[in-house]
């Protein structure tokens, strides 16, 4: 059986054993239905909204499939232990079924790397090595037994547009079900408290502004990261529909800035979304995690003293 054919179903659902454990015996139930709807925007590079045209009807969400526009993501690591530091080695493989070796240079890397569990609570960015054959590898140490996805973000060599893909992993060990925070216009990460100014809107862009204080002290030296001041992860809770976006204001050199940083999103749909902040001050990148919800169940999102969990739990490759 080759690499392709071991690929599992994507949006498979990981069910847990009564054992209440995940293990390689986790069963896995049935596919998600694949939702096509007006609602759905087009993704251009790097998974970034294209507010520019109106979307194509029958485009589904960045990194709900494995398969894409001739390019497959082949997870060959399907399985690490909890709490533990493991390998999770992967390849990109064309419609011939040959490995990608050639990829273009999109905000600093050849490919970006985001693995989040199942329930949102634990975030990782990482920025795997690739070796002459096409394999992409990284370490990971996982905090939590449980379903996980795992994002391949990248540029083709020769592509006008970036694609992200996904795969399922399982972390086996102990497991604990968990649910993200009720959503809070303010969260704290290592001491810093970051406030998100603006609403998530399903089928129209919105600005969402992030200001980053430390001792109510407005931080004014975020460094570059990836070439910007910010870096913003969407996930939609449920089926983990990937929005990728990037702020107003690049970066110009090794110049620092802050205390905000802006960006423009859109909303595949009404729900309940994570975001991701990526911020880097004092050569160190922390990430601020937010619960938003969009459509008729939107609250305003009320300040917390409670630190980002995402923040305590995430970790990023250079």
């Amino acid at each position: 059986m080759n690499s392709l054919q071991k690929i599992g179903a994507f949006g498979a659902a990981l069910t847990v054993t009564f054992g209440g454990a995940y293990g390689i015996g986790t069963v896995f139930g049935p596919a998600e239905p694949e939702t096509k709807s007006a609602a759905h925007t087009a993704a251009n590079e790097h998974g970034e909204q294209d507010t520019t045209s109106p979307p194509p009807e029958d485009r589904t969400p960045a990194g709900l499939q494995v398969s894409q526009d001739g390019y497959t993501l082949d997870l060959e690591t399907t399985a690490v232990p909890a709490g533990e530091g493991a390998a999770l080695s992967f390849v990109i493989r064309d419609a011939d079924g040959d490995p990608v070796t050639r990829y273009e240079t999109a905000h600093g890397k050849q490919l970006h790397l985001i693995l989040a569990s199942r329930e949102l609570t634990t975030y990782r960015h990482l920025h795997p090595t690739r070796a002459a054959d096409g394999t992409w590898s990284t370490p990971v140490d996982l905090p939590a037994a449980g379903g996980y996805r795992v994002f391949a973000d990248f540029v083709p060599a020769g592509a006008a547009e970036g694609l992200t893909l996904g795969s399922d992993l399982t972390v086996t060990g102990p497991y604990r079900a968990t649910r993200p925070p009720a959503p809070a216009s303010t969260v704290t990460v290592d001491g810093y408290t970051v406030t998100l100014a603006g609403a998530l809107k399903s089928g129209g862009e919105s600005d969402l502004t992030f200001t980053v204080r430390r001792a109510g002290r407005p931080v004014t030296d975020l460094q570059p990261y990836l070439g910007a001041y910010g870096h913003l992860v969407a996930l939609r809770s449920g089926d983990l529909a990937y929005l990728h976006v990037h702020p107003h204001e690049e970066a110009e050199g090794e110049a620092t800035s802050g205390p905000e940083v802006s960006f423009a999103a859109t909303a595949p749909s009404t729900g309940t979304y994570r975001l991701f902040l990526d911020f880097k001050v004092d050569g160190t990148v922390r990430t601020a995690a937010f619960t938003v919800r969009t459509g008729p169940q939107a609250t305003a999102a009320q300040p917390s003293g409670h630190p980002s969990e995402a923040g305590e739990e995430a970790s990023h490759g250079h």
